[in-house]
């Protein structure tokens, strides 16, 4: 496992280097509800999940750009939908038979009843200028009436966008469930295979990257080229707070993404790191040595107010907090081995809730639905365990297959975002439910770290 019992604290002397920008914050498509849409939930048969079918969205043109977009839109949108599921997805490769409709309304509708279809998506694209006009409808195959009736235009670079807007709004019209296609992923990564510089040491560098939550736009934020490592999404979405070896030695850094700059919130001169943001983006927890010996600590985000959690002379490290702030899980090793506790955001109430050996990296469950914390076990190679807080049971989650590490939840609590050597031995970023199914890998190029999951 990185970055465990004691933290490393490599040696990377080098200038501090800048901040990449994601240029300004990313216009979402801006969907117009359509008049005469019927507030219709659409079910399956009897203690049935509803079968959706998405077929190609229409090119209302021979553009290029906006045939594209029609492909793109179908298949995303049918892989945003099947994440969560909540729907039976017809595969796609069934649809071949079913004449593509000719405008938005004229849906075969006894074809799709044949093929067993509860619902189906018909949509169509245009383009105005450089932006695309996308409209979708979600009808009841049984009532041939429109569920869900949108509008939405926008810059057309990323069609994938306006996919992940539709199936967030059908998740929470059609099952009032927060989707998370819109959310998006941080992880640090060696891929770029640049070499830490003013150093005696042949080592890889790592920097911050992000990506859509499905692993598609993968983008660089750091070019310290030194280590950037451990990020965390702040609650707003905007800014990603990390450890960087910049400074010589671990230090604290907040990315303003959107902004193009840099604030380093942490004392100069001493050494602090795996930062972690409050519920509600005002404060935040990490470890520090400045007193001696590594213990957690709290700060504004601007880091003023700093004030010790803990005092005890084993390590204590890795904080995660609680949905509502009130509470701190983090690893310590003052029972002989590295273990998980629980305490109070004041540092009071302290117990012990791991019993499995060597644990570590724990992470609350964002969702208030859910109240647990997942953390990983092992010696050597290491599984993830999810532990419910109100029972006290223990679940596992993975199951030997390569090394798994640093779970994050997604913000609706029903998926985990974590690493694993599974793949060749290289260490990827993979997502799975929180049931242990469904495994999905989301980056392939390099070795990738710490994986956190935005709100």
């Amino acid at each position: 496992m990185r970055l465990r019992f004691p933290l490393a604290l490599f040696v990377a002397a080098a200038a501090l280097g800048a901040v990449v920008t994601a240029s300004q914050a990313p216009t979402a498509p801006q969907p117009q509800r359509q008049p005469g849409e019927v507030i219709l939930t659409i079910n399956g048969a009897p203690g049935m999940p509803p079968k959706y079918a998405v077929p190609d969205f229409v090119a209302l043109s021979s553009d290029p750009d906006a045939q594209a977009a029609a492909k793109v839109l179908g298949q995303v949108l049918w892989d945003d939908l099947n994440f969560e599921r909540e729907f039976y997805m017809i595969p796609r490769d069934t649809y071949a038979s079913i004449p593509a409709a000719k405008s938005i309304d004229a849906v075969p509708f006894d074809r799709w009843k044949e093929l067993g279809a509860d619902a189906v998506i018909s949509g169509t694209v245009s383009k105005e200028g450089a932006n695309l006009k996308i409209q979708v409808k979600l009808f009841g195959v049984q009532a041939q009436q429109s569920a869900f009736s949108r509008e939405y235009s926008g810059p057309g670079g990323n069609p994938r966008a306006f996919a992940h807007t539709m199936a967030d709004e059908i998740h929470k019209q059609q099952r009032g469930l927060d989707g998370v296609a819109r959310t998006k992923l941080t992880f640090s990564s060696d891929r770029d295979k640049e070499r830490i510089s003013g150093t005696v040491e042949n080592r890889d560098v790592k920097e911050v990257y992000i990506s859509d939550y499905d692993g598609e736009n993968q983008r660089r934020i750091t070019v310290n080229r030194v280590l950037n490592i451990t990020p965390k999404w702040s609650p707003d979405g905007r800014s990603i707070a990390y450890t960087s070896y910049a400074r010589g030695f671990p230090t604290i850094f907040i990315s303003l993404i959107y902004e193009g700059r840099r604030i380093e919130p942490s004392t100069p001169g001493t050494q602090n790191w795996l930062p972690v943001w409050s519920p509600d983006g005002t404060k935040i927890v990490f470890t520090s040595n400045r007193d001696g010996n590594p213990e957690l600590y709290v700060m504004n985000r601007d880091g003023s107010n700093v004030h010790r959690l803990t005092n005890n002379p084993a390590i204590d490290t890795t904080p995660t907090w609680s949905p509502n702030g009130n509470q701190i899980a983090f690893t310590s090793d003052r029972s002989g081995t590295p273990a998980i506790y629980v305490m109070g955001a004041d540092g009071l109430n302290l117990r012990r809730i791991s019993s499995e050996g060597y644990c570590d990296r724990a992470t609350w469950n964002t969702s208030s639905a859910f109240n647990e914390i997942a953390y990983v076990c092992g010696r050597g190679g290491y599984d993830i365990k999810v532990y419910d807080l109100a029972s006290g049971e223990v679940r596992q989650i993975t199951n030997g297959e390569g090394s798994n590490e640093s779970p994050a939840f997604a913000p609706n609590g029903r998926h985990i975002a974590f690493t694993s050597t599974r793949a060749g031995g290289r260490t990827q970023v993979f997502v799975i439910s929180r049931d242990g199914k469904d495994v999905k890998q989301i980056t392939r190029a390099g070795n990738n770290y710490t994986p956190d999951w935005s709100r």
